[in-house]
């Protein structure tokens, strides 16, 4: 499976971090890096993985604001203890816990949560894309520094 996606690049990169902010327990930042290793364009890959990862956020945050359960037990597997964490840090600190929308485990709920609390798309949007460059930006710094 590794070969098949590094063998696709950018589409599965794309595929790999949109997922990863949906659906599926996935990482997408081994493929980040596996793809800036064999040469491909950082800049380009920073892109595509943010924009796949904050169009999956998207996803979950449309799912909050339309509100499934069935979505978001059965296919988020997103459950009532992890939602209630993410609104407790949602009511701590405000709509800029979506800077954190990158997190593995809260970072869904939060999407989530800002959906269903019906926080403005264009401020969730900012705060959520502005999280998720950050960590690929940084992600890929690293990698090309240990390459020098």
């Amino acid at each position: 499976m590794p070969e098949f996606l590094l063998h696709n690049g950018l589409p599965a990169l794309f595929v790999i971090s949109f997922l990863a902010a949906t659906i599926l327990p996935l990482g997408s930042e081994w493929l980040l890096v596996a793809l800036i290793l064999q040469a491909h364009d950082v800049e380009n890959v920073v892109a595509v993985a943010t924009l796949g990862n904050y169009l999956g956020a998207c996803t979950t945050y449309a799912i909050g604001v339309w509100g499934s359960t069935f979505i978001m037990e059965k296919i988020l597997r997103i459950n009532q203890n992890q939602v209630e964490r993410a609104t407790r840090l949602y009511q701590k600190y405000g709509s800029w816990s979506i800077l954190l929308s990158w997190v593995p485990v809260i970072g869904d709920p939060l999407c989530l949560v800002g959906g269903s609390l019906r926080l403005n798309f264009i401020h969730f949007s900012l705060l959520a894309f502005s999280g998720k460059l950050a960590r690929y930006a940084l992600i890929a710094s690293v990698t090309v520094s240990s390459m020098a």
